[in-house]
């Protein structure tokens, strides 16, 4: 990252201070060229919650931030049907904007979002993803050398229990940009676009709601074929009884040991599957986000197994980092290990904002994203393939 004069310090405000915006303050303590300079949230006991944690001045909305507080950029982290109306508060006021995933409730609001920072001439990035963990990059750089030869497929596999999980109503509804393949699928169809060079074609899939007493959608099978003629596969299952760390040696979506353990013992998914009021679900998610996203890891992180096939060796993840399978035997490759992704997101953030590098995860990007999720949803109630029309190439060069 290098050394950050006082001058290119930059004085972030967070919107939306649970789960997604608690984990990004230790990513950016640790970058030199960020402080929290505000939170925002409209909840009077998470705002003194952060006040007494943190020390941060609080503020119930972001146009009173906006107003008295003194920030450069914003970190939208609140509930994404209100992305869009953030964004383009801060667009309209001159700052950059870093929105979490799914970038927005609908392609129509993300398109909107991208004109707003361009018309602004602000940076806009889209993120946390798991594209940021370092076993995806490390596994682009492979197929860039190219002795692995192109892509072919790539498969991902992720089993949580996501849907039991505390939950607002708005993250179970689909309309609201809720469900696991919205808010789950933009992690799977990132890395995937990420790894097969961006330019998906078409999406096949069915999306699946099991469970009447917690309606939503909760599993997916996404198929995905590209303008190279690569094709992918994500599976994602939220529903708790298998959990994807029995395919990743026991390691779990940061980086943890988790010892080969089911996502919940029966006794735990019985407790999660009651119906819990809106107030109880709500009180039981703010408790959860103070604990919910560690910070370093001593192991990679997986979030499911991904498997890439190239035309001469398949790429996948260990806990020490990647293991490559040529015709000449196994090769493993160590990565460094405790690096937090969310620092990797703030790295590429401040190197476009002081203008020392493009960004990758910007606004046509994400929204290229959210077509993938969006077209899944589209495919499954249609039983047809749907065609894609806002995709955008990985431009290698800009990687961090």
């Amino acid at each position: 990252m290098g050394n950050t004069n006082a001058a290119e310090l930059v004085r972030i405000g967070i919107v939306g201070f649970g789960t997604a915006g608690r984990a990004f303050v230790p990513a950016i303590a640790a970058h030199p060229g960020f402080v929290v300079a505000a939170i925002v949230d409209p909840s009077e006991g998470v705002r003194r919650s952060a006040a007494e944690e943190f020390g941060f001045r609080t503020y119930d909305t972001l146009a009173a931030l906006l107003e008295h507080g003194h920030v450069d950029a914003i970190y939208v982290a609140s509930p994404t049907m209100l992305h869009r109306e953030h964004v383009l508060l801060a667009c309209a006021a001159g700052k950059h904007v870093l929105v979490e995933k799914p970038m927005a409730a609908n392609l129509d609001d993300a398109r909107s979002m991208v004109v707003a920072a361009r018309e602004a001439g602000v940076v806009m990035l889209v993120g946390h993803s798991h594209s940021y963990d370092l076993p995806i990059h490390a596994m682009r750089e492979l197929i860039d050398e190219g002795e692995l030869g192109r892509v072919q497929m790539v498969n991902t596999w992720c089993f949580t229990d996501w849907l039991y999980r505390p939950r607002r109503a708005d993250e179970l509804d689909e309309r609201q940009g809720g469900g696991v393949t919205l808010r789950q699928g933009s992690h799977q169809f990132d890395i995937i676009r990420l790894l097969c060079g961006g330019l998906a074609r078409s999406v096949r899939a069915r999306t699946f709601n099991w469970d009447s007493q917690r309606s939503a959608t909760g599993a997916h099978t996404v198929f995905i074929d590209f303008d190279d003629g690569a094709a992918a596969t994500a599976i994602y299952n939220g529903y708790g009884r298998f959990s994807s760390t029995e395919l990743c040696e026991g390691v779990g979506e940061w980086g943890f040991m988790s010892a080969g353990r089911p996502v919940a013992d029966a006794a735990s998914r019985h407790t999660a599957r009651q119906v819990r009021s809106p107030e109880e679900e709500l009180l039981a998610k703010q408790a959860r986000a103070k604990h919910a996203i560690p910070g370093d890891a001593p192991w990679q992180p997986f979030f499911g197994l991904t498997i890439v096939s190239c035309e001469r060796g398949e790429i996948r993840q260990s806990p020490q980092g990647l293991i490559v399978y040529t015709s000449e035997g196994r090769t493993d490759l160590p990565l460094p290990s405790g690096g937090s992704p969310r620092l990797r997101v703030m790295s590429e953030f401040h190197g476009a904002i002081s203008r020392r590098s493009a960004v990758l995860h910007d606004g046509a990007w994400g929204v290229a994203n959210l077509e993938v999720c969006e077209a899944a949803i589209a495919s499954s109630a249609s039983g047809r393939d749907v065609e894609l029309k806002h995709q955008v190439p990985l431009n290698t060069s800009n990687r961090r």
